[in-house]
């Protein structure tokens, strides 16, 4: 047998202990917000101190510790891989409306139950295990691998894979990034939007409702103005990069975006899309509002830059002569598209890989995230970065066991 067989083999040979890591893992909370995530680390630092597998702990905020290890294979220089995941879950509100514990790691039918088991608990400990048995066959290597278990991903990536990178690109950045976010085992993710959150504020005369002939009101004047926004920025043109428009325009890929994201999703994720998240005004049902308050999520495709948008709206607001209309970017939740090249050499040796483990499904093809990972932090300095993770849905993970979403839908 090769040592790629020999590696498959110990893996497999081991299942039952990796199941029972990441069962371990998703019964020890860490959602963020609040974000405490020290208790969850201690899990995959302990995993790592059986192995004794050196590693290191970044903290720039305390109970947010960054779990950093590197080794350097016997057989020269190469590449630099960072394999990169969180520790950090969503919140589980005030506990209502689970079918069981949202912490009990429970196996029922061949799936693990938990919040954060897909996003992204079993990507993590399948990250942590994978460098595990590299880290022992690391004389049969070339190149470095580098594992950055981070803690504040949910919430933006502050003190977690950005700190890491903006304090030691060379170190914690690497030549290519892995992520296991939960993207569909069908799926390599290379692109994602961006996105440019903003809090809009319209101010009128007004009045008793009575008389909409003194003045239309905040209100009403707000849904004129965002009709008008949403149909001028969702029909802007998109300076898409040729190589993802002829990527994306086949039949095959459209087919597949369609699957793994939802029927539509094709049609619109090379496009930009506007959210009314929320909207407040108003006093009394008879009165005539002078003050609306909106916020907007607006998506970025690959190509649409925030600039772009922020202009097309600001040419707007004249139209709106009785009122005035302020805009105020939500600076830390907008962030500009980013994406990777597609015949990145990672691509294929995913894909390959990935048809090795299951030969009767159809080979992983590259395509467009709609929402947000830690990739985007890799690709603003440069650094190519791609995702390969279980369904967000069901999927069969690297554990071999089914992933399921932590709540029912």
């Amino acid at each position: 047998m090769d040592a790629k067989a020999l590696l498959l083999q110990a893996i497999d040979t081991d299942r039952e202990s990796h199941i029972r890591l990441l069962q371990e893992f998703v019964r020890t909370p860490s959602p963020n917000p609040p974000g405490s995530t020290t208790a969850a680390a201690a899990v995959l630092i302990n995993y790592l101190k059986s192995r004794d597998i050196p590693y290191e702990i970044v903290d720039p905020q305390v109970g947010k510790p960054n779990i950093v290890s590197e080794f350097q294979g016997g057989k020269g220089p190469g590449p630099r891989l960072v394999l990169n995941g969180h520790v950090d879950v969503f919140p589980v509100g005030d506990g209502t409306g689970w079918d069981r514990d949202p912490w009990s790691g429970d196996i029922v039918d061949g799936r693990i139950h938990g919040r954060g088991v897909v996003d992204m608990k079993s990507g993590t400990a399948s990250l942590v295990i994978a460098y595990a048995y590299l880290y022992e066959r690391r004389e049969l290597l070339s190149g470095n691998v580098v594992l950055c278990a981070v803690s504040d991903e949910e919430t933006g990536g502050r003190w977690g894979t950005k700190y890491l990178i903006q304090q030691d690109r060379a170190r914690w950045g690497g030549h290519v990034m892995l992520s296991t976010e939960p993207g569909g085992c069908g799926s390599i993710r290379f692109a994602e939007k961006g996105t440019l959150r903003i809090t809009c504020t319209v101010k009128t005369e007004g009045a008793h409702g009575a008389y909409i002939n003194l003045s239309k009101g905040a209100i009403r004047t707000a849904t004129y103005f965002i009709t008008e926004v949403i149909e001028k920025v969702e029909s802007m043109p998109v300076n898409q990069p040729d190589e993802m428009a002829r990527h994306i325009n086949r039949p095959e890929v459209q087919k597949l975006i369609d699957e793994m994201m939802g029927p539509g999703t094709a049609a619109i994720i090379t496009r930009p899309t506007v959210n009314v998240g929320t909207i407040k005004g108003g006093l009394k049902v008879n009165m005539i509002p002078d003050t609306c308050v909106f916020e907007l999520d607006i998506r970025l495709p690959v190509g649409l830059s925030r600039a772009q948008v922020l202009d097309l709206i600001q040419s707007i607001i004249p139209n709106y002569k009785q009122a005035t209309i302020e805009l105020s970017v939500q600076e830390a939740a907008s962030n500009p598209f980013s994406f990777s090249s597609i015949s990145h050499p990672i691509v294929d040796y995913l894909a390959n890989n990935a048809q090795l483990m299951e030969p009767n499904a159809d080979k992983p093809l590259a395509i467009p995230s709609m929402g947000a990972t830690d990739c985007k932090h890799y690709r603003y300095a440069g650094i190519p970065a791609y995702v390969y993770g279980c369904s967000p849905l069901t999927s069969k993970s690297m554990l071999s066991l089914h992933s399921t979403s932590s709540y029912e839908e």
